[in-house]
C-alpha cells in the first residue's frame, strides 16, 4: 500500500479505513484557573523533590561516608557535652585517650571524663567549622567550636581550635586524641 498524497484529510481517512469518515469534533473545556495554579505547584514540588534528590546523591561537597560518620560522632561529642552525658562521651573515647585542653593540661580517658563534673555547666556546644581528613582507618578532625555556659558559677564563652585524631577499629571510630587551644577573643573572627 503505497500512501500518496491525498488532496484533504477526509479522502485520506476513507481511502484507509474504507468507509465514511465522521467529522470530529472538539468540545473545548473551560479552563479553572485553580486547576491551572495547582498543576503549576504540583510540577514544582516535583521538580525541586527531584533536584534535591539528585544533590544529596551527587554528594557535591565530596563528603565520603567515613568522613560524614566522623562529623556526626564529633557533633554527637558536642550533644553530650551539653548533656552532661559521661556515659555517651565515654563510649566517643578510645580507651587511650590522650586529651589536651585549652589551658594545656594533659589528661586521659577517665581524667577528661572527670572534667565535665557537676559544676561544668555547658548551655551550647557547637562547631562553627568542621573539616575532615582522611587517612585510611584513621580521621582528623580539625575546626572551631564554641562553647557557652557556666564553670563554677561563672558565665563564659569559649572559641576553640580543635584537632581530634580518629581510628577505626572493627568497625566502630573512636576518638584517640583532643586538642584544643583557645581562640583569644581579639582574634576572634578568624
Amino acid at each position: 500500500m503505497s500512501y500518496a498524497p491525498f488532496g484533504t484529510l477526509k479522502e485520506f481517512f476513507r481511502k484507509e479505513s474504507g468507509g465514511p469518515v465522521l467529522p470530529l469534533r472538539f468540545e473545548a473545556k473551560p479552563v479553572v484557573l485553580e486547576e491551572v495554579v495547582w498543576r503549576k505547584r504540583a510540577v514544582a514540588a516535583g521538580c525541586a523533590f527531584v533536584f534535591a534528590v539528585m544533590i544529596v546523591a551527587a554528594r557535591p561537597d565530596g563528603i565520603s561516608d567515613d568522613e560524614g560518620r566522623v562529623m556526626a560522632l564529633e557533633n554527637a561529642w558536642n550533644h553530650a557535652l551539653e548533656a552532661k552525658d559521661t556515659s555517651a562521651l565515654d563510649m566517643l573515647f578510645a580507651d587511650t585517650l590522650v586529651a589536651v585542653d585549652i589551658d594545656g593540661s594533659l589528661s586521659n580517658k577517665r581524667e577528661y571524663l572527670a572534667s565535665k563534673a557537676p559544676d561544668f555547666q555547658p548551655g551550647q556546644a557547637v562547631n562553627e567549622l568542621m573539616k575532615v581528613h582522611m587517612y585510611g582507618e584513621t580521621a582528623i578532625a580539625e575546626g572551631i567550636f564554641r562553647i557557652k555556659g557556666t564553670e563554677k558559677g561563672k558565665p563564659y564563652v569559649h572559641r576553640e581550635r580543635t584537632i581530634d585524631t580518629w581510628i577505626k577499629t572493627d568497625g566502630t571510630w573512636k576518638c584517640v586524641s583532643a586538642v584544643a587551644v583557645e581562640i583569644p577573643a581579639k582574634s576572634a573572627a578568624n
